[in-house]
């Protein structure tokens, strides 16, 4: 009697066990593609636009400034495309850098202030400084969407015949700046 008690228990005891071992698959499975993500650079994102005209659009400027932004804007030369926000903190950390080309006057820059209030991104600006050519503001995010922003701080290098030629997510560091960013601006300047 035993024989068969110990037989019949056997092989149902793993039957019993497939609700409890899936989910815990399950579990695992999204564990492991978390923490492989910590090690994946943000700023490695492609983008669909990268050699693609620029989205067609047509903003106001920043209040207290003069200067807005369209697509138009960035047909004739080779220039940046800085998504920023007063809100912003990273953006904070990548202004220096962006102050210093326009000091330098190495490459125009163009703001897209980003779903921002038109008072604080006024008094950001006077209180850090001007580095841009011209600056829409893009007050509901719709124009960002366009050009397939996903989060502030971005930028772009766009060629002179208003492509989109490149894309760093996060802020520009001098890193950045130097080994990718003004390479390929002298590179597409060479090949205009």
């Amino acid at each position: 009697m035993d024989e068969t008690l110990a037989g019949a228990a056997g092989p149902a005891a793993p039957r019993r066990l497939w609700p409890y071992l899936l989910p815990i698959a399950i579990f695992a499975g999204i564990g492991v593609l978390l923490y492989l993500g910590l090690f994946r650079d943000p700023s490695l994102v492609p983008s669909p636009l990268i050699g693609k005209p620029v989205p067609e659009f047509a903003l106001g400027p920043v209040q207290g400034r003069t200067l807005g932004l369209s697509s138009d804007d960035l047909r004739e030369e080779v220039t940046l495309v800085n998504v920023f926000a007063s809100w912003c903190v990273a953006c904070r950390d990548e202004h220096p850098l962006f102050l210093a080309l326009e000091r330098e006057g190495v490459i125009p820059i163009h703001g897209l202030n980003y779903k921002d209030a038109p008072p604080d991104a006024a008094a950001w600006l006077d209180a850090l400084g001007d580095p841009y050519t011209r600056i829409g503001a893009d007050i509901d995010g719709r124009v960002g969407l366009d050009w397939g922003v996903y989060g502030v701080p971005e930028t772009f290098v766009v060629d002179g015949n208003g492509r989109i030629a490149y894309k760093h997510i996060g802020p520009v560091t001098p890193r950045v700046l130097d080994e990718i960013i003004l390479p390929l601006v002298r590179g597409l300047r060479a090949g205009s």
